[in-house]
């Protein structure tokens, strides 16, 4: 069901979407797209942030203080490595790329308990100086002086690499250093496989908040900034194993009840079979709503703002590429138009996103363990 009004009333706790607050503005109009972008990757319900929010929106809460352990399968719960040392990441079986503050927390409770994304994994500033110098002024990665965070995992006989971006699509510009971050990353790996994981906007009104898409199909929808990779798409050959998907479907349960009250059902994962139902990476701030105002319906699943890249590295790579998928879960279902402007609706986009986007993360954090288990 699309949200309305009275969704927000009963899953947030706030009368109208006015209460929400304004959306994060750019110094320029031409770049209202970037700075809400960067408004969600930077926004931490763990901070101050989060503790703010809370205050507009009381039905939520702060950080993941309501987690609870999940009771993995036996042999098969992740196990944090040490401190990595090094320039380089370290080699392994998977690398797994995730994007925002609050992705990287759900990211890292799950697959490095014990080892927060933010305050604990070892920056990563390999060729920093290199890159940075493609990169605009005030980008995440400038700001941090590094190119993202990383730790490892071990689940079962496998090892796994994980790495929070700070290189972004929508905030690095338009020489596109994020295409250099994921092949140098991929190079130092060596990876069987390569996983893109987060959030996204989930296109039609199927889907709910939790749900996860997991997709080999990713496309270029570009209007502003990157108007000439539009419509370029991407396939890898094969889909990733699915022989533990059910499992982690019932894993979810753990946590389910700090995903929207409205949920009409238990989170799903859903495996696109055509170009169609994949993933759309945009260089805008796009969402769907009931009057289909971005054109996004038919063309994909979810939308987000940054995988394509990686199929296009992996393409450019050829025969040397390892296989990869996106796992990107439903942060914010479709809104209805009718109800609202679209101003007050990317208000709600956003809003619900800082309200539930750590906790739809655990579940395609869930999902990532799930592939890397059945590769045991």
């Amino acid at each position: 069901m699309p949200v309305d009004r009275a969704w927000l009333s009963r899953n947030l706790g706030v009368a109208d979407a006015e209460e929400l607050g304004a959306t994060a503005t750019a110094p320029s109009a031409q770049e209202p797209d970037r700075a809400i972008a960067r408004d969600l990757i930077d926004f931490d319900s763990e901070g101050p942030a989060g503790q703010a929010f809370q205050a507009t929106a009381p039905k939520t809460s702060t950080g993941l203080s309501k987690f609870v352990d999940i009771d993995w399968p036996q042999r098969l719960a992740p196990t944090p490595g040490e401190r990595p040392t090094g320039e380089s990441l370290p080699r392994g079986d998977v690398l797994m790329v995730t994007w925002t503050v609050d992705e990287g927390h759900a990211l890292s409770r799950v697959l490095t308990p014990g080892f927060d994304s933010k305050s604990d994994w070892q920056p990563y500033t390999k060729n920093f100086d290199q890159i940075a110098t493609k990169m605009r002024a005030g980008c995440p990665a400038r700001d941090a002086r590094n190119l993202g965070t990383y730790w490892t995992t071990a689940i079962g006989t496998k090892h796994v690499i994980l790495f929070k971006s700070n290189s972004h699509m929508s905030q690095d510009g338009p020489q596109l250093p994020n295409a250099l971050v994921w092949a140098q990353i991929i190079q130092d790996v060596q990876p069987q496989w390569v996983i893109t994981t987060g959030t996204g906007g989930g296109i039609g009104p199927a889907f709910e908040v939790g749900d996860v898409i997991v997709s080999r199909f990713v496309a270029f929808d570009c209007k502003k900034e990157f108007k000439e990779l539009n419509g370029e798409s991407f396939a890898c050959a094969t889909n990733p194993p699915d022989a533990r998907f059910s499992e982690a479907e019932t894993l979810f349960r753990f946590n389910a009840g700090s995903l929207p009250a409205d949920n009409k059902r238990a989170p799903q994962i859903v495996i696109p079979d055509s170009p169609q139902t994949g993933i759309l990476t945009t260089d805008f701030f796009g969402f769907d709503n009931t009057d289909n105002t971005y054109q996004l319906q038919g063309r994909g699943d979810l939308s987000e703002m940054g995988d394509a890249v990686l199929g296009k590295v992996c393409q450019e790579m050829g025969s040397q590429a390892p296989r990869y998928t996106i796992v990107r879960n439903v942060s914010d279902p479709q809104i209805d138009s009718s109800d609202m402007t679209l101003e007050q609706q990317t208000n709600v986009a956003g809003s619900i996103y800082k309200a539930f986007g750590r906790w739809s993360s655990v579940c395609s954090a869930i999902v990532c363990w799930s592939i890397v288990a059945a590769l045991t």
